[in-house]
């Protein structure tokens, strides 16, 4: 009686029954032992979760478990899992305390590659430093999708630092020029460390980094002080061969400048097109709502874009305000980062190229960085497990 495993394996993982299959050998030959492995982790995982509550991680839980190499790499095949269809995003949610001169965002999506869904709703309440509360606070809860029971609860801001720092350094990565060796932030706030240590991670050669916040140069002179010694402790990155500079010019930082990260909240351009070099490279991430804008719009012009999510980017991300301005069309848009990664649609051709990636933040980041850590803290005994 002839048999396709493969194809017996799947009709009972898609049934989900948790039985024993006897594996045969058929003419001398061994089945896929890749395909068994996967169906028993799969059965195993099925039969634990159904007699498991949810876990509880806090900020500091979900800091001692995650870590930023694993993240890169969770990060870099949810995008392409993206560009094949294995995902979606649902719409984003955002408002503005305007007397409070705060935000928050609901963000939610789906990764059928993973079997994972969820939600997260962000705080952005900067003047909280006054009053010693923490400025940036959220909370994510990630579902098996194969069942719709939550498997997690958890702090959404490191997570969120986490899986930002790996998107704009993959930006870098696969659109920068080869021999880029000097990096630029725009913003030395929460997230300029995680942006820094992922793009190091990524392109260990490069050796000056460029740190410029327009609004408190003392937070850049701080960040360049202490950068090292958050990097060696917190990523496990060396950078005792890196240079860091607090720089007061934009226009002199911009100028020196291969990679530019961009992480603040502006509402008018602080980079302008005539400081830019030719082949700079811009992983644009401070714009995430509506009206907010980091670069010249006309930087745009002749450069190739990319967006992390092209629909949403074109709604709320750093090319809204060009593209509503006719700077810009929709069809200048060279496609979406997962494409790129996948190999489907081209990147950089040239050195002189200006490249700029546009991302506007994807919940299902968030969702395959919340299972390592999830993942990470069972093992370690982390956290607490509560029946719902």
């Amino acid at each position: 009686m002839q048999f396709n495993l493969k194809t017996i394996v799947q009709q009972h993982m898609n049934r989900r029954k948790f039985l024993f299959i006897n594996i045969k050998i058929r003419d001398g030959k061994e089945i896929d032992k890749d395909i068994y492995s996967d169906y028993k982790k799969k059965m195993f995982y099925e039969k634990e979760m159904a007699h498991m509550g949810v876990l509880i991680l806090n900020r500091e839980e979900v800091k001692k478990v995650i870590d930023m190499r694993e993240v890169i790499e969770k990060v870099r095949g949810v995008y392409q899992l993206k560009a094949k269809g294995q995902s979606v995003i649902w719409p984003l949610v955002n408002y503005e305390f305007e007397e409070e001169h705060a935000a928050m965002d609901i963000r939610s999506g789906y990764v059928k590659g993973e079997q994972l869904h969820g939600l997260k709703m962000l705080n952005n309440f900067p003047d909280n430093t006054k009053k010693g509360l923490p400025p940036f606070n959220g909370v994510m809860m990630v579902y098996d999708s194969n069942t719709g029971i939550p498997i997690g609860i958890m702090d959404a801001s490191y997570i969120t630092c986490m899986r930002t720092g790996a998107a704009g350094a993959l930006g870098v990565d696969a659109l920068a020029r080869k021999d880029a060796r000097h990096l630029m932030l725009l913003g030395a706030g929460k997230q300029a460390p995680f942006q820094i240590a992922a793009t190091l991670i990524l392109r260990p050669q490069i050796d000056k980094v460029y740190i410029v916040d327009p609004v408190n140069y003392p937070q850049a002179q701080d960040l360049a002080a202490k950068i090292k010694a958050q990097l060696k402790e917190e990523f496990k990155v060396d950078a005792d061969g890196v240079e860091f500079v607090a720089e007061e010019s934009i226009e002199k930082a911009v100028a020196d400048s291969d990679a530019v990260i961009t992480v603040t909240r502006a509402t008018k351009p602080m980079i302008m097109n005539e400081w830019v070099k030719p082949g700079t490279h811009f992983s644009c991430l401070g714009s995430d709502m509506e009206g907010k804008e980091e670069i010249d719009g006309k930087i745009f012009q002749g450069a190739k874009i990319y967006a992390d999510d092209i629909a949403q980017c074109i709604r709320v991300g750093e090319m809204e305000i060009p593209l509503k301005e006719g700077t810009i069309k929709k069809e200048d848009i060279t496609g979406e980062i997962g494409d790129l990664l996948c190999g489907n649609i081209v990147g950089r051709e040239n050195d002189s190229e200006i490249t700029i990636f546009d991302a506007t933040g994807l919940y299902i980041l968030d969702l395959v960085a919340a299972k390592v850590a999830i993942t990470k803290a069972k093992e370690a005994k982390i956290g607490i497990e509560a029946e719902m």
